[in-house]
C-alpha cells in the first residue's frame, strides 16, 4: 500500500491544478482518475480563459423569451422532457438565481476567483512549456441587433466598477478584428483580459505532465472505491491501495456519485447541464484570432488544433440519455450566418457535461461532517478558466494557510437551510 500526504480525485482541470499546488505545497501527492488527465469537460469546453466573465449564464425572466425556451425554439438550450422533474428543485433555485440583482451579487462573489484566474494559468503554463497553447486576444461576443448589444449596458457598467477591461465596437470594429464575420451585426463587446487555449485537453495534460515531473504520483482508479480507514482516506487503484490524511474530490459532473454514499449531512444541490461541440474544417486563408460567442445564435466559436470548435449552450438530460441534434444542427446553421466555413469534421458530435449549482458558483472547502476531505467541484461553465484558482485555494485551506481569497462564498454548508 502506498501513503501520501493528500490523494485528489479527478484529473481534469481542476483536479489536476488542486493536485500542482499541493504539491508546491510540499506535500506527496496522488492523482486518481480512471481516465488519462483532460480526457472529460476540460478536453471539449468552449477554450477560453475568460477571467472577463461577470454575470453568469442565467435562465432567461422574460416570458416570451422563457417560452421559446419551454417550446425548444430557441437555440441557446434543449431538454429531455422526461429529464426534467429531476431537475425541477434545480431550475426553480436557478430560476430565482437568475433576477439582475442576484446576478449580479453572485459575479461579485466570483469576481476574486476570476480575477486571479490568468496570473495562476500563465505560471502553471509558463512551468510546464505550454505557453504555446495560450493566445492573449481576448473574447469577443457579438450581437445581431442594436437592442441585445445595448442590453450589455449593465454587465459593462459593473466592468467600469471593477475595472475590467473592453471595448465596445461597432460592426466595422468587429470586423477590423475578425474580417471573415460576414456583414449584419449590430456590434461587439471585445473582453481583452482574456486568453485563448488552442488544445484546451492538451493543456490540462501539459499541466499534469509538470505534476509528474515535479514528483506527484498519477495513478488509475476508480474514485467510488474511497472510504474512511483508520483515520485515512483510502482509494483502490490499478497498483494497489492508496491512503492519505486528507482526500480532494475534483470529479466535476461526478462527484455526487463519490459523496452520495459518505452521507454527507448538507445538501449539495448540483445539476449536470449537458453540452456539444462539432468541429469545422476552415476555408483556406479564413482564420480567427480569439473566442467569438454569438448569444443569439446560441453557440461560442474557438480556433482550435482540431479545427474551428462551435460549443453549443444548454441541454436539460440526464448524463446517460441518448444524444440529441436538435441543438447542434441549429448551431451548425446559425454559425454560417457569421463565417463562412467547410463541412463539419466528425461524424458525432462531442457529448460533455458542465456540473453546475443554481447559484453558478462553485463548491471550494472541507466536506461537512467528513474529517480530511475537501471539495472542490461544481464549476459550471467555468471550470477551465477557474481551475487553478481554485486549486490555490483549496491548497490554502488543507495546508491551514490564510486563504488567498475569502472562501465564504464558496462553503459547501452554504445550501443548508
Amino acid at each position: 500500500m502506498a501513503r501520501t500526504d493528500a490523494i485528489v480525485l479527478g484529473a481534469g482541470i481542476v483536479g489536476v491544478s488542486a493536485a500542482l499546488h499541493l504539491k508546491a505545497r510540499g506535500l506527496s501527492v496522488a492523482l486518481v482518475d480512471r481516465q488519462a488527465p483532460g480526457e472529460g469537460t476540460s478536453f471539449g469546453n468552449a477554450g477560453s480563459i475568460e477571467v472577463s466573465a461577470l454575470l453568469p449564464v442565467s435562465l432567461p425572466r422574460d416570458p416570451l423569451t422563457l417560452l421559446r425556451h419551454a417550446l425548444k425554439l430557441a437555440p441557446q438550450s434543449n431538454y429531455r422532457l422526461a429529464a426534467l422533474p429531476s431537475y425541477f428543485r434545480w431550475l426553480l433555485a436557478y430560476f430565482a438565481a437568475s433576477t439582475p440583482e442576484r446576478q449580479q451579487a453572485i459575479g461579485r462573489d466570483l469576481r476574486p476567483l476570476m480575477a486571479a484566474a490568468r496570473a495562476e494559468h500563465h505560471a502553471l503554463a509558463k512551468s510546464a512549456g505550454a505557453m504555446g497553447l495560450l493566445s492573449a486576444t481576448g473574447w469577443l461576443k457579438v450581437y445581431r441587433n442594436e437592442a441585445d448589444l445595448a442590453a450589455t449596458a449593465t454587465e459593462r457598467a459593473m466592468a467600469d466598477e471593477l475595472g475590467v477591461a473592453y471595448t465596445l465596437l461597432n460592426e466595422a470594429g468587429v470586423r477590423k478584428l475578425e474580417p471573415a464575420l460576414k456583414p449584419g451585426l449590430a456590434g461587439g463587446v471585445h473582453w481583452t483580459d482574456s486568453d485563448n487555449v488552442s488544445d484546451p485537453g492538451g493543456l490540462v495534460k501539459a499541466y499534469a505532465a509538470l505534476f509528474e515531473q515535479q514528483g506527484g504520483l498519477m495513478l488509475k482508479g476508480d474514485a467510488r472505491s474511497l472510504r474512511q480507514s483508520g483515520g485515512r482516506w483510502r482509494v483502490e487503484t490499478a497498483e494497489g491501495p492508496v491512503d492519505a490524511e486528507v482526500a480532494v474530490v475534483a470529479l466535476g459532473p461526478w462527484s455526487l456519485d463519490l459523496l452520495k454514499p459518505l452521507n454527507i449531512p448538507a445538501p449539495l444541490p448540483m445539476a449536470v447541464k449537458r453540452g456539444y461541440h462539432v468541429h469545422f474544417e476552415p476555408k483556406p486563408g479564413l482564420t480567427l484570432s480569439r473566442g467569438i460567442v454569438d448569444r443569439t445564435g446560441g453557440f461560442a466559436l474557438q480556433w482550435t488544433r482540431g479545427g474551428i470548435r462551435a460549443t453549443t449552450g444548454i441541454e436539460f438530460a440526464r448524463r446517460e440519455d441518448p444524444r440529441t441534434d436538435i441543438q447542434v444542427r441549429r448551431v451548425i446553421a446559425n454559425v454560417r450566418k457569421l463565417v463562412p466555413l467547410e463541412e463539419v469534421k466528425q461524424a458525432e458530435p462531442w457529448l460533455g457535461f458542465r456540473p453546475a449549482f443554481a447559484d453558478s458558483k462553485p463548491v471550494i472547502g472541507p466536506a461537512p461532517g467528513l474529517p480530511g476531505l475537501f471539495l472542490d467541484f461544481g464549476h459550471s461553465h467555468w471550470g477551465l478558466t477557474l481551475g487553478p484558482a481554485s486549486g490555490r485555494l483549496i491548497a490554502d485551506m488543507v495546508t491551514g494557510a490564510t486563504p488567498f481569497v475569502d472562501p465564504a462564498p464558496y462553503a459547501p454548508t452554504r445550501f443548508a437551510a
